[in-house]
């Protein structure tokens, strides 16, 4: 492979292209893993197909996927991916379809060799939470304070002969504090990140099984706070530690670079550049405009502490939220997933009570094309968040923006006249009557007018002996009650007759 194309993020995202799910990704991922489990492996067509022969009597690939007319395919589809490099050597063979087949050897390419170590460590990491390797942090701190004397001592045996023998073994122990280090570091990092983003995942879930509260609030709120401590109990030393030594990193650099020139293209150890040494003490230390990772560490344990504890209230006091549905929808999909074809129509009326005969619902576009196609394999249904959820089939979101409806306004504008008009009839019979109200009846709707500005004129007095006024602004009526010690008003109506004592009741109208 040239070395533009190997540069080339293209080109080498192509070499992930066998690990997706096709036809023969498990002969390809087999193959990827025989070229893999050894150094140096330089195989042929025929040792692969020998090699494949076993997986396939366990099952691992498909029957036939080891015949040497099917393995060259693979192999070629490979090296056009750039997994595989051709390779050749000498062989001795009895006849030109055996040259043919012996002759043309694959190599695995380097970046090859690190996604299948990816892949397989990936799947063998399993689903819970990852252990934070804590103890690394103390000796991180012992591995720099140890780190500044022996540079002390490789600079001065530098200094005094560089190719004598005492500096040769200063430069080498200086070298493996300095790999040891960066190596602590890298697996402290990915154990933090993976726990978080395990935690993070968590955080994500409306649903928790009993035991999995038990678990939460015994086990990971505590852990957070203990892998929190550990981490600020010990930052000041090793970013105070970083700081001391940012003046000799020149130094300890030229120490750690080798006798003859290396080629730009080679990838060297962690620790022997600038960017490795900056990126180790901004994880620490706090930089103007970046905070450092444990600054973003402690603000996303208090974060999820907060959530995990809101979780494990809201599931153990049945407070907040609706009970999440989640549990049982799981268990019920694996009943239909175990059940045969006639347990399954049963299961699914018993559960959604969607009866032949009282299916309310459209028959869905399959059911009409095809009626002879089952509904397992027919399209599947959107179910709503809040359905799937929480159970609750209530609208959410903000309202839909009302529709211009003429007829029902033209219905509102009427009723609105006709009460309109029933009031100014109240009125002006209000009007009328005022010259004497006792010698009048009232229709209902006079008397609910007067009932209502009297109730007004009476609450604005402050006792029995004050006057009180109510006016409707709208009709220009007003209403005066003065007090009159023994002066009995009985107004009477169709709907029967209210009395007034001790008070004198007179009826206005502007205008009138």
């Amino acid at each position: 492979m040239e070395p533009q194309q190997e540069t080339d993020p293209e080109r080498r995202l192509q070499l992930y292209a066998y690990l997706q799910p096709r036809e023969h990704h498990r002969t390809y991922l087999a193959i990827m893993r025989l070229f893999t489990s050894t150094l140096l492996a330089d195989l042929s067509a025929g040792e692969v197909s020998a090699a494949l022969a076993s997986a396939e009597r366990e099952g691992r690939i498909d029957i036939g996927e080891s015949h040497i007319d099917v393995v060259i395919p693979r192999l070629r589809q490979l090296v056009e991916w750039g997994n595989l490099v051709l390779g050749r050597r000498e062989t001795i063979a009895s006849s030109i379809a055996e040259f043919q087949q012996g002759s043309m050897r694959y190599q695995v390419g380097k970046l090859a060799v690190r996604v299948q170590r990816d892949v397989d460590a990936l799947l063998r990491v399993p689903e819970g939470a990852r252990e934070v390797s804590r103890e690394l942090l103390p000796a991180i701190e012992r591995g720099l304070a140890e780190l500044g004397e022996t540079l002390a001592v490789a600079t001065a045996r530098a200094q005094a002969d560089p190719r004598s023998l005492p500096a040769r073994r200063a430069r080498e122990q200086l070298a493996e504090r300095v790999t040891t280090l960066f190596l602590q570091h890298a697996e402290l990092a990915a154990t933090v990140r993976d726990f978080y983003a395990y935690l993070g995942q968590i955080l994500t879930r409306n649903h928790l099984a009993p035991d999995e509260i038990s678990g939460f609030r015994n086990l990971l709120v505590e852990y957070i706070q203990v892998v929190v401590e550990d981490v600020l109990r010990h930052t000041p030393a090793i970013a105070t530690a970083l700081a001391t030594l940012k003046p000799a990193r020149g130094e300890l650099l030229r120490l750690l670079s080798p006798d003859e020139p290396l080629s730009p293209t080679m990838e060297r150890t962690r620790g022997r550049t600038e960017a490795d040494w900056q990126e180790l003490a901004d994880w620490f230390a706090d930089r103007p405009g970046h905070p450092s990772q444990v600054t973003a560490l402690r603000e996303a344990t208090t974060r999820a502490i907060g959530a995990l504890l809101a979780t494990v209230r809201r599931a153990t006091t049945g407070g907040g939220l609706l009970p999440s549905r989640r549990g049982e929808l799981v268990r019920l999909a694996a009943w239909f997933d175990a059940a045969d074809a006639r347990t399954a129509h049963d299961l699914y009326a018993a559960a959604f009570g969607l009866y032949s005969a009282r299916n309310l619902l459209p028959a869905p576009e399959h059911d009409a094309d095809d009626e002879h196609t089952p509904w397992a394999d027919g399209p599947a249904i959107e179910v709503s968040v809040s359905v799937r959820g929480r159970g609750d089939r209530g609208a959410r979101g903000r309202p839909s923006r009302i529709m211009d409806d003429p007829i029902t306004e033209q219905g509102l504008l009427a009723q609105a006249r006709a009460a309109d008009e029933l009031r100014e009839a109240a009125s002006a019979e209000l009007a009328a009557a005022a010259r004497d109200i006792e010698a009048a009846v009232l229709s209902k709707q006079a008397l609910s007018a007067l009932c209502e500005l009297l109730t007004l004129a009476m609450a604005q007095r402050e006792s029995a002996e004050d006057a009180g006024e109510a006016t409707d602004q709208v009709r220009g009526l007003t209403l005066t009650l003065t007090p009159a010690p023994g002066r009995v008003t009985r107004i009477r109506s169709q709907g029967g007759a209210l009395t007034l004592r001790d008070t004198a009741l007179a009826i206005s109208r502007a205008g009138a």
